[in-house]
């Protein structure tokens, strides 16, 4: 609806609706290897959500969260025309894509359909959420959509995305240097380099990482 109409339309970030999602982050249990998220999610005392916390957020938390509240009135499925189960069906079309990009193994029609989820997304953010329309478009949504071309040109995202990078970023950010060169952070730097960031061996993981992968592809399109 737009905005020029003079109807207000419910406000959907809800100190209720956060409340609902702190709960299901505290009452759903998940596998070790899935990271953690805030269990204040959306409160100041939470922190900047990091990139990593919000794909938990988007492929498991969320999803839970906003199908169990916007899905269900009075425990049958909303009307069609119903507001709430647009901005639902919406909002699932960015977890889906976000789901996909993220296997461990991508393939072309993983690509394509990670597209068309984007594309569904996109074409209907300005509708679902007029209040978009005030904003130049943001350089990242253009950026998600070109994507789709680096997966199949490097792999798996995981093979390349820069979660290792901003882990290192943070740890070195945590050393103690008091504006000095050397100390701390020349100990770290070094053992780093010897230890934990041996340039080769991630230059090798990438090349057979990029190998495997581009092999799968030309046994696909066989």
């Amino acid at each position: 609806m737009p905005l020029s109409s003079g109807i207000s339309q419910p406000k959907l970030c809800t100190m209720e609706t956060i409340q609902y999602i702190q709960t299901v982050i505290q009452a759903t249990t998940t596998p070790s290897w899935i990271n953690s998220v805030p269990h204040n999610y959306g409160h100041a005392s939470a922190g900047s959500i990091k990139a990593d916390e919000w794909r938990t957020l988007a492929t498991v938390y969320l999803p839970i969260a906003l199908v169990t509240l916007w899905g269900y009135e009075n425990g049958s499925r909303p009307a069609t025309d119903s507001r709430l189960l647009h901005i639902l069906d919406h909002t699932m079309a960015l977890f889906q894509a976000v789901t996909l990009v993220c296997r461990n193994t991508m393939n072309s029609k993983r690509a394509l359909k990670y597209l068309s989820f984007m594309k569904t997304w996109v074409g209907s953010l300005r509708e679902i959420h007029p209040h978009t329309e005030r904003h130049a478009a943001r350089p990242n949504i253009h950026a998600a959509l070109h994507v789709q071309d680096f997966v199949l040109l490097y792999g798996p995202v995981m093979s390349w995305w820069c979660f290792p990078f901003e882990r290192l970023v943070g740890v070195l950010q945590k050393v103690k240097t008091n504006n000095l060169v050397g100390g701390e952070l020349f100990f770290f730097s070094n053992f780093s380099s010897n230890k934990l960031w041996n340039r080769s061996t991630l230059t090798d993981h990438f090349v057979i990482t990029q190998e495997r992968f581009q092999y799968s592809l030309v046994v696909e399109s066989g």
